[in-house]
């Protein structure tokens, strides 16, 4: 598929409001019925607004009519949730959204506050970016919305067509599999999936998994974990535009099977990439613009050290393993869940936040991470190897 610029004027948007980044996530405050200020990740892999959690001094008033069975990627249960009709989301004074669907979940089985170290009240599904034309400025961290009987897209952006199904949409991604086979394939556009890209391997014809993988956690789902493998492709495309080398993920079958079941789309394309394109979603004529960013050409990296981490509780500057993935650098240590780490390479992690203390698990190097935890009452100190194995 061929890149085709749009080189039209551009029109005022009816508003402009900002938004915060928590790693690739896009944060934003909203008022969901005259409530007070939510903070809730933009997510187009969900269909309607999803309240994960609400804390002590939040309020939302929600007439909740009916429950409902959710069910998404992972191996355990379903979801209950209960339902609620006819909402309006207030971005600010100039624009509300009105005539919503919003789902208040019975369990948080995110646990997003303390798992970005923010408050976090839940997820804005692609109703959000169904009323207008949305412009997406991750450079800038801003949105603006645009009536479509006016818009003209700006100068120099790409365009491809999109599939709308079900309230989710798709584009079609290349792929360079091996440094001599490509391969064009359906992709789901989920701004709430903090991974590159993840490819289903349920079918005869998806992509193999390269031989030089680890195994890891991918993410949470809807209905419980998600494991599988981590991987480098040669190349992926979205147009014109190719990224080299990046690192995405195969989830296991089993995680995938009862959200792919009927299903012919390929995988994902998540936040980590598209966070390299300034995007425009127009519903409408259903098209996706994109203008790769300063971050287009940053280096692909992944959780070399194998450790997922997260604050012990809401008020807590504390922060826990959680996760140590299988025969990686850190079990090889000797790091276990329930460590709570108290530096890294000398830094105290209480002065840091969660995604600076990341970044330090992401980093090759050819020096040894320092970490230091408590344990059962004493502390204990792991060199962790930070050697590249994919």
């Amino acid at each position: 598929m061929l890149f085709a610029p749009v080189l039209y004027g551009r029109n005022q948007p009816i508003t402009t409001i900002p938004f915060e980044r928590v790693g690739s996530y896009i944060v934003i405050k909203v008022r969901i019925n005259s409530s007070n200020s939510l903070r809730l990740i933009l997510d187009s892999g969900v269909r309607n607004t999803i309240i994960t959690e609400l804390l002590s001094d939040d309020s939302a008033k929600l007439n909740l009519f009916e429950k409902k069975q959710l069910q998404g990627l992972g191996q355990g249960k379903t979801l209950n949730a209960g339902v609620s009709q006819s909402n309006e989301i207030q971005l600010n004074k100039k624009l509300t959204l009105k005539n919503k669907t919003i789902l208040l979940l019975n369990e948080d089985v995110f646990n997003l506050s303390n798992q970005t170290g923010t408050k976090i009240n839940g997820l804005l599904g692609y109703d959000f970016l169904s009323d207008y034309i949305v412009e997406i400025d991750y450079q800038k961290a801003k949105i603006r919305f645009y009536k479509p009987e006016n818009f003209n897209v700006p100068k120099d952006f790409g365009v491809m067509p999109m599939i709308i199904e079900k309230q989710k949409m798709y584009i079609f991604l290349s792929v360079l599999e091996t440094v001599s086979e490509r391969r064009t394939i359906k992709m789901l556009i989920d701004t709430g999936a903090e991974l590159n890209a993840w490819f289903q391997t349920l079918t005869n014809d998806a992509i193999n998994i390269p031989g030089k993988s680890i195994p890891g956690r991918i993410g949470q789902g809807l209905s419980g974990e998600i494991n599988g493998f981590y991987a480098r492709v040669p190349q992926i495309c979205i147009a014109n535009f190719c990224v080299k080398d990046p690192v995405v993920a195969f989830p296991d079958s089993s995680a995938i099977a009862k959200i792919m079941l009927n299903s012919d789309r390929d995988g994902t394309i998540g936040s980590q990439l598209l966070s390299r394109f300034n995007l425009i979603i127009d519903p409408f004529e259903k098209k996706f613009y994109f203008k790769p960013n300063q971050s287009f050409r940053k280096p692909f990296t992944y959780n070399i050290a194998g450790i997922e981490i997260m604050l012990t509780s809401e008020h807590s500057s504390q922060v826990e393993v959680i996760n140590v993935w299988k025969n990686s650098p850190a079990e090889i240590a000797g790091v276990k869940i329930g460590d709570i780490i108290q530096e890294v390479n000398s830094i105290k992690t209480n002065s840091i936040s969660l995604s600076e203390l990341r970044y330090y698990f992401e980093r090759p190097s050819r020096y040894d991470l320092m970490l230091i935890v408590f344990r059962n009452s004493e502390i204990k100190e792991f060199k962790i190897k930070m050697e590249e194995k994919i």
